[in-house]
């Protein structure tokens, strides 16, 4: 079978039923479809997600269908069959689908293909696995066919072959995958490469000793060595001074001394490795990471110059190792020779990878990523979220590292301004529901865009499991705000009580599935905060004025104790002269209303304040 250049074949679907974390596919109606069912673009394909949602299953299933390039054994055992509430299934099964296949490729695989009712063909890859023996882990009969069903004509080596993917695992050591040795991954690399082809040919002339390609060079070395002087006295002492006295009759002993193995190209190729220089033209050990980089430039030339029709690279964690400019550029090469490649004449590299690194998610445009959430996956491309064309575009130029944890977390929170990032988080600890603890992602969008991000997480049919919160201001002033802090905003007290909730409605419209969106009681959360209770008052009064210290010069401990005990004295003195709760807020909120005070330092503050009364308690 001979592949051609520019092959359009792709990994286009992966199924699973009862592998690892996915499940069976209903048996009844009104039963979840706890499988996996999972399409592929033919380009970049980044899988993201909080540990144990169901990344690695996906890449592994792969693996165990389709197999890779490399040298090391995978297969399935006990472990791999999923566990329900009815106890461990018995039996699992994966597909691979290929899609997109030229006349050629039909011509190649054309008794494998299955005929869709559309008219188009389809190469299907289907592993059954069944449980032998509960009590032996490896008792598991394995068939692979092809087939949506794993009922068609089995793969044979040769089509296997072309479909193989080429893997990169997790914590790699690449140092070692590049050194020299047998059946070193780097021998296997280089055998693929074209130019190798003709280095198989034994040119070594005996007469004049010229050799040019790799075994005749390797031949020639070994005679050379076995012509040593001191190689060839060693071996006359050998036979001269013990092997002939044990001689018997006509059985002559006699040894020679010469380099093991036989003179072969893959023996030549086991005794290269690859090293990396850096910065200066000597050479020094590196860190992980560059190695890192190096042993993926080499797996992309075997993936550039492989006779697969469909080159597929699979990795997990690129991130490994790898500071975080390091991991954009890697990202960058990858899209590379996915998208770009077409173009320029040689096979595009499809990739899929997984990664729980906010740069990649970020650096990637969203419509190329799946979440990957408690056994379910959700692409994110276009048409199957609620974000317009508009929503992606504005995505790929403000995701950046900070937003893009909202993929990894269990649920998002996602506000106006680093004021409410900073103080949201210290009020969940000091009520004894840590962000962290739970799993709570803040995202911090500037007042721009609230609803670009959350409309991430909202789709037709199956809901992303992900609870999040859309957090902003009511916008209305309260009674008894002066005009300047006033502006434009309208006042709640010239507005009936049917205003109000309409205007309140109009801010959750874009609410759907676990997308909610709170609106403050009032006016802002600082205002908020303040207007509470007595105890809030107080604690905002004191991180406010710590903030209008902090303008100029940043207080000492000193100095914010000073400031603490004035503003606590002021705020009972309001209270003695009965001053409204709500005056108070307003009287509170002045400075920061009108830019005397920066927001996100008085968040600061006040989280430094409730931080401080949290350890008093606990004491």
């Amino acid at each position: 079978m001979a592949a051609k250049v520019g092959a359009s074949l792709y990994l286009a679907c992966l199924y699973a039923e009862n592998f690892r974390i996915f499940g069976a596919t209903p048996q009844k109606d009104g039963d979840r479809d706890a499988s996996l069912s999972l399409d592929f673009g033919p380009a970049t394909n980044v899988l993201v997600g909080e540990n144990d949602s169901g990344k690695t299953a996906i890449i592994d299933a792969i693996r165990l269908c389709l197999q890779t390039t490399a040298a090391d054994f995978y297969r399935i055992t006990r472990d791999d069959f999923h566990v329900g509430s009815d106890g461990r299934a018995g039996a699992c099964k994966i597909t691979c689908g290929f899609k997109e296949l030229t006349t050629e490729e039909q011509a190649v695989f054309l008794e494998l293909l299955t005929a869709g009712g559309d008219g188009n063909v389809a190469l299907y890859v289907t592993v059954k696995a069944e449980l032998m023996d509960p009590l032996r882990p490896h008792r598991v009969a394995v068939t692979t066919r092809t087939g949506r069903d794993g009922q068609g004509p089995a793969l044979d080596g040769a089509a296997r072959e072309l479909l193989k993917a080429t893997y990169l695992r997790p914590l790699r050591d690449a140092e070692a995958e590049l050194r020299s040795g047998r059946g070193s991954r780097l021998s296997q690399i280089l055998a693929g490469y074209p130019a190798m082809r003709a280095q198989s040919e034994d040119d070594f002339n005996e007469v004049t000793g010229s050799a040019s390609t790799l075994v005749g060079i390797l031949r020639r070395t070994e005679r050379q060595i076995s012509d040593n002087d001191a190689v060839t006295a060693a071996r006359d002492d050998i036979n001269t001074g013990y092997l002939q006295k044990f001689s018997i009759g006509s059985d002559i002993l006699r040894g020679e001394i010469g380099v093991a193995g036989d003179a072969t190209l893959a023996r030549a190729l086991e005794r290269l490795e690859l090293t990396l220089f850096a910065g200066t033209g000597e050479w020094t050990r590196h860190g992980l990471g560059y190695n890192n980089a190096l042993f993926m430039a080499a797996e992309l030339l075997l993936l550039n110059n492989n006779s697969a029709f469909a080159p597929l690279l699979l990795i997990e964690e690129p991130e490994a190792q790898l500071h975080p400019q390091l991991q954009t550029r890697i990202m960058d090469l990858l899209r590379d020779r996915a998208d770009v490649a077409k173009t320029a004449g040689t096979p595009p590299v499809q990739v899929i990878l997984s990664t729980h690194s906010p740069n990649l998610a970020s650096a990637i445009p969203v419509e190329h990523l799946t979440l990957v959430a408690r056994g379910s996956t959700f692409r994110l491309a276009p048409g199957l979220t609620h974000l317009d064309e508009g929503d992606y575009a504005f995505l790929t130029r403000f995701l950046d590292v900070t937003k893009a944890n909202l993929f990894f977390a269990r649920s998002v929170a996602i506000v106006e301004g680093d004021a409410e990032a900073i103080v949201l988080p210290a009020l969940a600890q000091a009520i004894g529901k840590s962000f962290n603890a739970c799993g709570v992602s803040v995202v911090d969008v500037g007042g721009v865009g609230l609803f670009r991000y959350s409309r991430i997480f909202q789709r037709e049919g199956e809901q992303i499991p992900v609870a999040v919160a859309c957090i902003r201001d009511r916008d209305l002033v309260p009674a008894g705000t002066s005009s300047e802090m006033r502006k434009k905003l309208k006042c709640s007290a010239e507005m009936t009580e049917q205003e109000i909730d309409k205007h309140v409605a109009a801010l959750k419209t874009k609410d759907s599935g676990h997308v909610r969106t709170f609106v403050s009681d009032h006016w802002t959360l600082e205002y908020d905060l303040a207007a509470a209770s007595w105890t809030m008052a107080t604690l905002m009064h004191q991180a406010v004025r710590a903030a209008v210290a902090s303008k100029t010069t940043w207080p000492t401990t000193d100095k914010l104790a000073d400031l603490d005990r004035s503003a606590r004295d002021e705020v009972i003195k309001w209270r003695e002269n009965n001053v409204s709760l709500e005056q108070t807020a307003l009287n509170i909120y002045e400075p920061l209303r009108m830019g005397r005070a920066s927001k996100p330092i008085a968040a600061h503050h006040a989280a430094r304040l409730l931080q401080n009364a949290l350890l008093i308690v606990s004491k």
